[in-house]
């Protein structure tokens, strides 16, 4: 069924502007006027605002390699996770406002300075204007892999907007248990919404396909990040993920959870993962049959891993 979102792919830039005029384009279904300065639970407007745009190197080797990926660090965000490492800018009024030329033009400098691919970090809440940029810079000579970078919880009408722009997806599978989501996100829907996201994305890439540096260029890298405490939902996002996906889909299992000052004295939140929860993660994996994985060292588990958001790299005019 084509819907409105397919349509704004191709129509004309009033068109897919008009997406942001009583915002459906998350799970949240907020219906904010974002056109007009309202803005969304996202905690944005219409205004694209990027934190940084430079090479990283602490992704999954098949996405950093050894040039760095070229992340771009959209601001704000639906989820709002309590344990947010990210909380400077998944609230929205960080960063620095950018038209959709603008975003083109800081991609194309991202692929000029060598970077592997081009790595949009929490974009969803600008898809449509992140569409254009993309099929701009395309058109323009963008040729290196494009990775999108969520937490998962999305649509997948709006995921349709990128059918054909995105070679790879990085999302999250946070959460199995809705209760858990409720708690730590206010999102119980979470798991049904995150599945049929990651449904959406796998039909766009198919399987994974490494190129002959081992770098990801095409396919759907599923992270876990496990929490203190959740050895349990871990394994049942993993037993789910292999037990539909097989190893057509490569997973990330995340040991590197580090407690923000503002859950310091929750019992379970408060505390990093232990290297006994962690390796009966990795175990269970093992035992499942889980062949197209990467792990975490305990070194990941450090607050120095945060980038800093400062703009950086960003292309204004």
């Amino acid at each position: 069924t084509v819907t409105e979102y397919d349509k704004m792919k191709t129509d004309t830039q009033t068109a897919w502007q008009e997406a942001y005029r009583a915002c459906r384009l998350c799970p949240r279904n907020c219906g904010a006027n974002r056109l007009q300065g309202q803005h969304g639970i996202c905690g944005t407007d219409s205004e694209m605002r990027i934190a940084r745009a430079a090479l990283h190197f602490w992704e999954e080797p098949c996405i950093s390699g050894e040039a760095g990926s070229g992340a771009v660090f959209f601001c704000g965000c639906s989820l709002h996770c309590r344990y947010c490492q990210n909380a400077e800018i998944s609230g929205g009024r960080h960063g620095i406002a950018v038209s959709v030329e603008e975003l083109k033009e800081t991609l194309l400098h991202l692929a000029g300075q060598g970077a592997n691919n081009i790595n949009l970090v929490t974009a969803g809440q600008y898809t449509p204007s992140v569409v254009r940029a993309l099929e701009m810079g395309r058109a323009e000579g963008l040729c290196i892999p494009v990775v999108w970078n969520s937490s998962g919880y999305e649509k997948p009408e709006t995921l349709r907007m990128l059918d054909g722009l995105v070679d790879v997806y990085l999302p999250d599978f946070k959460y199995p248990d809705g209760r858990v989501a409720a708690e730590y996100s206010a999102a119980p829907d979470y798991p049904e919404r995150a599945k049929e996201a990651i449904s959406e994305m796998f039909r766009q890439t198919g399987p994974v396909v490494y190129d002959e540096k081992g770098l990801l260029k095409k396919g759907v890298l599923v992270r876990h990040l496990l929490l203190p405490g959740h050895v349990r939902q871990a394994k049942d996002a993993v037993a789910y993920l292999l037990k539909t996906y097989g190893n057509s889909v490569s997973l990330s299992l995340m040991s590197k959870y580090t407690p923000v000052q503002r859950v310091k004295n929750d019992p379970l939140l408060g505390r990093r993962v232990t290297k006994r929860e962690y390796e009966r993660l990795l175990d269970y994996a093992l035992e499942l049959g889980m062949e197209n994985g990467y792990l975490q060292e305990g070194e990941a588990a450090k607050e120095s891993f945060i980038p800093s958001f400062n703009g950086e790299g960003v292309i204004k005019q």
